[in-house]
C-alpha cells in the first residue's frame, strides 16, 4: 500500500511533465511572436507621426471598399434580397476578422520571396519556432487601420439592425464568436497559402485570391452568386463558415440551398480543423524546404 501511495505522485508527476511538455511548443511560439512583434511595434512607435499617416491611409484605403457599397444603395434599396443594414454587417463580420488575421500573419505574404532569396535560412538558424519568427517579422501595425474600419461598419450595422432584427441572446453572442472564429479560418487559409509557397515559390497572387479575394467574396450577400460558387466555399474552401452562415442565423434568414441549417454553429469546428490542416501543410513544407544556397 505504502508503494503504492508513494508511485501515484510519481506517476501525476510524470503526466503533468508530459502535458507541460505538449503545451511548451505552443508556448514558446506564442512568445516567440509577442517578442518579434514587440520589437517592431517599438520601432514604428519611433516616429509616431509617421505611425499616424500610415494609420489614417490605411484606413482610408479599405473604406473605400465600403463606400462602393454606399454608392450601389444610393441606387438600389436591395441587394439580392438584402437590406443595406444586413449588407453592411456581411461587411463589419467579414472585414474586422480578416483586419484581425491580416494583422496577425500578414507578413507570411513575403514567404515566395524568402524561399527564392534564401533570407529563409536566417530564421531556420535561429532557436525559435519557424513560423512564429516569420509571421511576426516585420509586424505592420499600420494594418490596425482595416481592423478599425471593419469595427466601424460592424457597430454601424448593429445599430441599423437594431429593429430589424429579432435580437436574442443566442444571435447576440453569435457576432463576436463569428468574428473570432472568422479570423481563425483566415489564419488558416493565410498559413495553408504561405505553405503552399514551398513548392510554388511564384504563386503568392494565387493564394492571396482565397485571402482578399475571400474576404471581398464575404462582403456580398450569397443570393448574388450561383449555387456551385456558394457550395464551394461552404464544402471544398470553407470560407461560408467565415461570416455567411453564421450572419444568416443571425439575421434570422434560411441557409443556402443544400446546405443544413445547423451549419451555422459549426465554425468553431470548421476553423478547428482548418488549423489542424494548415499545420500539417506547414510541417510538411518546412520538411521538403531546400536551401538555395545563396
Amino acid at each position: 500500500m505504502d508503494e503504492l501511495l508513494t508511485a501515484a505522485p510519481a506517476e501525476a508527476a510524470a503526466g503533468g511533465s508530459r502535458t507541460e511538455e505538449a503545451y511548451r511548443p505552443a508556448a514558446d511560439a506564442l512568445r516567440t511572436y509577442r517578442m518579434v512583434a514587440a520589437l517592431w511595434i517599438r520601432s514604428t512607435m519611433t516616429y509616431r507621426a509617421s505611425f499616424a499617416l500610415t494609420l489614417a491611409s490605411s484606413f482610408c484605403v479599405t473604406f473605400f471598399d465600403f463606400v462602393v457599397i454606399l454608392l450601389m444603395f444610393g441606387q438600389v434599396r436591395g441587394l439580392g434580397g438584402f437590406s443595406f443594414a444586413e449588407v453592411a454587417f456581411l461587411y463589419g463580420t467579414t472585414g474586422t476578422a480578416f483586419g484581425i488575421a491580416d494583422l496577425t500573419l500578414g507578413s507570411l505574404q513575403r514567404m515566395g520571396r524568402r524561399i527564392r532569396d534564401g533570407s529563409l535560412d536566417v530564421f531556420l538558424l535561429r532557436p525559435a519556432p519557424l513560423l512564429a519568427q516569420v509571421a511576426a517579422d516585420t509586424f505592420a501595425l499600420r494594418r490596425l487601420g482595416r481592423v478599425l474600419q471593419g469595427l466601424m461598419v460592424l457597430v454601424w450595422s448593429l445599430v441599423l439592425l437594431r429593429d430589424e432584427v429579432a435580437w436574442s441572446w443566442g444571435r447576440a453572442l453569435m457576432v463576436p464568436w463569428t468574428v473570432v472564429c472568422g479570423a481563425v479560418i483566415f489564419m488558416a487559409v493565410m498559413v495553408l497559402g504561405a505553405s503552399a509557397l514551398f513548392w510554388l515559390q511564384d504563386a503568392a497572387e494565387v493564394t492571396n485570391s482565397f485571402t482578399y479575394g475571400g474576404n471581398t467574396l464575404l462582403q456580398y450577400p450569397p443570393t448574388v452568386f450561383a449555387q456551385d460558387l456558394v457550395k464551394g466555399v461552404v464544402f471544398v474552401v470553407p470560407l461560408a463558415f467565415v461570416n455567411w452562415l453564421p450572419a444568416l442565423y443571425v439575421l434570422g434568414r434560411p441557409a443556402p440551398p443544400g446546405v443544413p441549417s445547423w451549419a451555422a454553429f459549426a465554425s468553431p469546428l470548421v476553423a478547428l480543423v482548418c488549423c489542424g490542416v494548415a499545420g500539417l501543410a506547414w510541417r510538411a513544407g518546412v520538411r521538403s524546404y531546400r536551401s538555395t544556397g545563396s
